[in-house]
């Protein structure tokens, strides 16, 4: 298995200082564009997140390799090792992560591992680091792939490639694309609209190669107003730390308070413990957003 281990391309590394000078990039384009600078504190919170990301993933490569391997080997299928392979192992991985990325919306426990991702009121390419150190639990939602029969090599390959794929999408600077693209591909005006809290933009666009899942399961939705980026229940901080286990400690909290209530706290919707209060700060922030704006 060690081979096999060694023998997969660290796609994601080899990219990053691309990611980095794109990010640079448009860091000076938006200000040159918009006449307004981004957080830069915002930014560097999101390139800890990632760094911590990275970190995470190095140190589970070889569990999940061999989860993956194992199945592999105990499966009565196998899809041959081969080009095609490779483009039907990115189709039907993206059908089940955008079933993954949709239950990570509407279950609180799953919520806690994908809310570091949404809670920047900004929307640019280094929202894109802000992964979760945790979030590789996810695995369990892409078993179904494995027992396919795709080669560990392939299936690691594409998860790498759809990973990637969302760089590119979290930026204001490009709008629309031919309607083609858009109707078939996930863009960044679809996912500026998946980051907004608008409340018609809330739990939409979850596609994450694809829109087409979107539209064939009734969540898709038009960008057609200015989107105002986060997370319903705003962090306020900088602190990666915080960004990526808030949540889980908000949920501690609310299980030592009513234990009585655990699967509801657990695995209900992650909007049922926002306070009257939580719901006027809410409010109020897209006011004073819309003032701005």
């Amino acid at each position: 298995m060690e081979e096999l281990v060694n023998e997969l391309p660290p796609i994601i590394l080899w990219v990053s200082p691309v990611m980095v000078g794109l990010v640079i990039l448009e860091y000076w384009l938006r200000y040159r564009k918009f006449g307004r600078k981004d957080d830069v504190k915002d930014m560097f919170a999101a390139s800890l997140v990632g760094i911590g990301n990275l970190v995470s993933s190095a140190i589970t490569k070889g569990a999940l390799f061999g989860l993956i391997l194992l199945i592999y080997k105990i499966t009565p299928f196998k899809i041959p090792h081969t080009w095609w392979s490779y483009i039907l192992c990115i189709i039907v991985l993206d059908f089940c992560r955008y079933w993954a990325h949709r239950v990570a919306h509407e279950y609180r426990f799953w919520w806690a591992t994908h809310v570091t991702h949404h809670s920047s009121k900004q929307y640019n390419w280094s929202v894109s680091f802000r992964l979760s150190w945790v979030q590789q639990i996810k695995v369990i939602f892409f078993l179904p792939v494995a027992f396919m029969g795709f080669h560990p090599l392939v299936f690691f390959v594409c998860h790498q490639l759809e990973v990637l794929y969302q760089f590119w999408i979290h930026t204001e600077l490009i709008y629309k694309l031919p309607r083609p693209i858009e109707y078939v591909f996930t863009t960044p005006s679809h996912h500026r609209v998946h980051h907004a809290t608008n409340a018609h933009y809330l739990d939409k666009n979850y596609g994450s190669t694809f829109i087409i899942w979107d539209r064939l399961f009734g969540t898709f939705q038009e960008e057609d107003e200015q989107p105002v980026y986060g997370i319903l229940k705003d962090v306020n901080s900088y602190n990666p730390v915080r960004l990526v286990f808030h949540e889980f400690v908000d949920i501690a909290r609310d299980l030592k308070k009513t234990p009585g209530k655990a699967m509801t706290i657990l695995f209900g919707s992650p909007n049922q413990t926002l306070s009257d209060s939580d719901l006027q700060e809410i409010e109020q922030a897209k006011v004073e957003h819309e003032r701005q704006v």
